[in-house]
């Protein structure tokens, strides 16, 4: 009993601490921000069908959260038996993601944005991380995803990690077919010497 309280006690830290960044990231961009303008185009790409998946996956963890919280009785019907050892490599996963997180987003600076947008005057950024990495951003949350699921041991992270992780992968060929129409060569270069999510 005390080991799966200390878990919960971990998953929600984690999850804290994340939720934490989110807004400090949020509230610094916002006295920064600077006009961006969205490619319709590739938005358009993403489609409805994104929405609907991003909608799905992100009631799934709602519901997981808000049953955890309140520490439902049935919500151990849906437990997967990980062993201690891998719930542990979870916690490690998620500490190491939310390091990865932080430095991404330091890197990219006002570059980043959650929708497929280009900003004015946009820069190809290739210091830290995304000097290995095209993508640190999404590593480091499949990373975290993945973390919360081992931790959790529940079927409703697992499944809420599959849908994420297809959603991300997905988003990533549409962002880079955004990136070569803006960088062109430059970008295809970049992406020779880059790995998409491991370093290469």
């Amino acid at each position: 009993m005390f080991k799966e309280s200390f878990f919960r006690i971990a998953l929600w830290l984690i999850f804290g601490v994340m939720i934490v960044i989110q807004v400090c990231f949020s509230l610094s961009s916002r006295r920064t921000q600077e006009h961006a303008s969205a490619d319709c185009r590739l938005v358009e790409r993403e489609g409805s069908w994104a929405v609907l998946v991003r909608t799905i996956r992100s009631i799934i963890l709602v519901v997981f959260l808000l049953l955890s919280a309140i520490n439902a009785p049935w919500l151990g019907l849906l437990s997967v038996p990980f062993p201690a050892w891998l719930r542990w490599v979870g916690i490690i996963i998620g500490l190491s993601s939310l390091v990865i997180y932080v430095w991404s987003r330091l890197t990219i600076g006002k570059e980043w944005s959650s929708d497929l947008r280009l900003r004015e005057r946009h820069l190809l950024v290739t210091a830290g991380p995304y000097s290995r990495v095209r993508h640190p951003i999404y590593l480091a949350l499949i990373l975290f995803m993945t973390s919360i699921t081992l931790v959790a041991a529940n079927w409703l992270l697992i499944v809420f990690l599959i849908i994420s992780t297809t959603d991300l992968v997905l988003r990533i060929t549409k962002e880079e077919q955004m990136m070569i129409e803006e960088f062109g060569g430059e970008y295809e270069i970049y992406m020779q010497r880059t790995g998409k999510l491991l370093p290469k």
